[in-house]
């Protein structure tokens, strides 16, 4: 079953952990000096918090997926929409081991599609993707610097 996947990038770390504790009536299930992660049933969704934006709201939207034949399936989607896609395959992202890729919407809004394989006692690093118009967009945790063909 898959699971929306939500970043945003906070001020206050702790202030931040606090109020969405509050919204969602639970603790994070990930805790770091520089980000937060609650796992939710209800909604299903992977929330995750950051200092790690250059500017403050929310980063990108993803979707989390269980296994390999769900992942296959975003991917085939993801061909379809008609936008490069950046297939980034392994990769350690948010203190977490996945396979992603990544594309942007017409507005601009970043989309992950991820298989979460395991922990990381890691961030990753960042890189920056380029838009169909040019414009640059940080993306989580993806290494190394690259622009999705076609872009």
């Amino acid at each position: 079953m898959k699971r929306l996947h939500v970043h945003i990038a906070v001020g206050d770390l702790a202030a931040s952990v606090r109020f969405y504790s509050a919204l969602f009536s639970a603790e994070p299930t990930v805790l770091k000096s520089d980000y937060a992660k609650w796992m939710l049933a209800d909604p299903r969704v992977n929330f995750a918090i950051s200092l790690r934006g250059a500017t403050r709201g929310i980063e990108h939207l993803g979707i989390q997926v269980e296994d390999g034949s769900e992942l296959k399936e975003v991917y085939a989607r993801l061909r379809r929409a008609g936008r490069p896609v950046l297939e980034e395959g392994n990769t350690t992202c948010c203190y977490a081991q996945s396979e992603k890729s990544w594309i942007e919407d017409p507005q601009g809004v970043l989309w992950e599609t991820f298989l979460t394989t395991g922990e990381s006692a890691l961030y990753g690093a960042e890189a920056m993707l380029t838009g169909p118009k040019g414009a640059a967009k940080s993306a989580c945790c993806a290494p190394g610097c690259c622009s999705p063909e076609n872009a």
